[in-house]
């Protein structure tokens, strides 16, 4: 049965935020004014971008920062390989304000829901422009955990704002200001548009790389056990 929505927030305040970034710029601009506009925001992150909030946050940052695998009970896998690919990650992205039964889910399963996900992936394109890379540099920047964040978000952009561009988060932050810390459901919708895009560009990026290659080339990548 499809899950169909009648009743929504136009402005949503940002209490728990999402934030897994490969691109770290600005967020030295975007997370001091997170906390400016609500002393009791979280984030919730991972690795580097966990290192980083760290850093910015201070000495707030015990009160301020989660690291997702405290959250959901999960080490990260070996190599990063698997750190927001679970169960209370995505009940916090898609759930939804008005219904019921997805309020008894965040309660069975300590879940919060994210009010905002802040995600660049992995630099795909930049890798495989560089001379002389491999297949099998070019398939470890192939992102897995971050697309699905951001499309999560993006559909359910009727309650959650999906950032995906560091030149955004002026903006965003404009809007909070004037919104008393809220953001509206015209924002959280123009983001929804560009998450999708930016998603799709992605994909079609490594497709585009891979239809490229040959069986040789790929094969030139590895050392390989024929027994």
């Amino acid at each position: 049965m499809i899950n169909r929505v009648a009743r929504i927030d136009d402005r949503v305040a940002v209490s728990n935020v999402l934030v897994s970034v490969a691109d770290k710029r600005n967020l030295d601009l975007l997370v001091p004014s997170l906390v400016g506009l609500n002393e009791n925001v979280r984030f919730f992150s991972t690795g580097g971008t966990h290192g980083r909030l760290a850093e910015l946050l201070g000495e707030s940052a015990g009160r301020n920062l989660i690291k997702v695998s405290d959250f959901t009970g999960q080490p990260e896998m070996q190599g990063g390989l698997v750190k927001t690919l679970d169960f209370k990650i995505y009940l916090g992205l898609l759930s939804e304000s008005y219904n019921p039964d997805h309020q008894q889910d965040l309660r069975r399963s300590g879940a919060v829901p994210f009010d905002m996900v802040v995600v660049n992936l992995y630099p795909f394109e930049q890798t495989i422009a560089r001379e002389g890379v491999t297949c099998e540099d070019a398939r470890a920047h192939i992102d897995i955990g971050g697309p699905c964040m951001l499309r999560a978000a993006a559909k359910n952009f009727i309650r959650v704002a999906a950032v995906c561009d560091p030149d955004d988060y002026e903006s965003v932050l404009t809007e909070l200001v004037a919104n008393g810390g809220s953001i509206s459901l015209r924002r959280r919708f123009a983001l929804a548009q560009k998450a999708f895009k930016h998603s799709a560009a992605y994909d079609s990026a490594i497709a585009g790389y891979l239809a490229g290659l040959t069986p040789e080339e790929v094969a030139g990548s590895y050392e390989l056990d024929r027994e």
